[in-house]
């Protein structure tokens, strides 16, 4: 496989806790992998999150991209769902696939827009009109619409109902070529358990477990949720 991603003893302390949020993690990332990133909440996976997509700097540490730093010319290659909207309700969708398609070169407007008449929602729609479940059905069709080396989704699936995570769950593992890579944050393990190659266990800011989901469920005999409830259970 060619890694594509490394991380290099990265550590994050925030100046608030003087506690590392992230501690000394090195980890390589593939292509053409889907990897769940797992943990509980404080275990330092948004941290993680935002270094990776530059808006957070390590106190120690590198990352690389094809064995470049990452900044401007690599955040190209990223695409970066976060845990919370970034978009104005007010925005009509049609405006908002118009401000991506300007600002990312590789946004392919023509898969937008098909993923949207598939979904049967009017792109002349705003958003503060779309039910939760819809937004973030629409936010990710942004997001996978580009040609990216490498999404990174935080929390996709969370506070949606089980149709939606199943569409949501169904344009990832569509949408990603083997070229590409897929790295999800997320505490609704069963949920995208399927669709996982990988899987990272973070604890405290540390990796715990890096391996692959097969290798998981062969060696401990049970699901990678459950292998996860029994290494986190209080």
């Amino acid at each position: 496989m060619e890694y594509m991603v490394e991380l290099q003893h990265l550590t994050k302390v925030y100046e608030k806790t003087h506690a590392p949020a992230v501690r000394d993690v090195s980890l390589i990332l593939p292509r053409g992998r889907i990897i769940g990133l797992l943990g509980p909440n404080g275990s330092g996976k948004t941290t993680l999150i935002k270094m990776l997509n530059g808006l957070l700097k390590p106190n120690a540490g590198r990352i690389l991209f094809m064995g470049a730093p990452i900044g401007v010319e690599t955040k190209k290659h990223f695409a970066y769902l976060p845990d919370r909207t970034y978009l104005h309700d007010a925005q009509k969708i049609s405006d908002v696939l118009l401000m991506f398609r300007d600002f990312y070169e590789d946004f392919d407007l023509n898969r937008a827009m098909e993923m949207l008449n598939n979904l049967k929602v009017d792109p002349s729609r705003r958003l503060q009109t779309l039910s939760k479940g819809t937004k973030e059905k629409v936010q990710l069709i942004l997001v996978m619409s580009r040609r990216a080396d490498l999404y990174i989704l935080d929390e996709p699936i969370a506070g949606v109902d089980p149709a939606a995570r199943d569409y949501i769950l169904h344009t990832i593992v569509s949408h990603h070529s083997g070229n590409s890579s897929v790295l999800i944050s997320t505490h609704l393990i069963s949920d995208v358990e399927p669709v996982l190659d990988d899987v990272i266990f973070l604890r405290n800011g540390g990796v715990l477990l890096y391996d692959s989901a097969e290798h998981i469920r062969q060696s401990n005999g049970k699901s990678v949720d459950g292998y996860f409830r029994e290494v986190f259970a209080c």
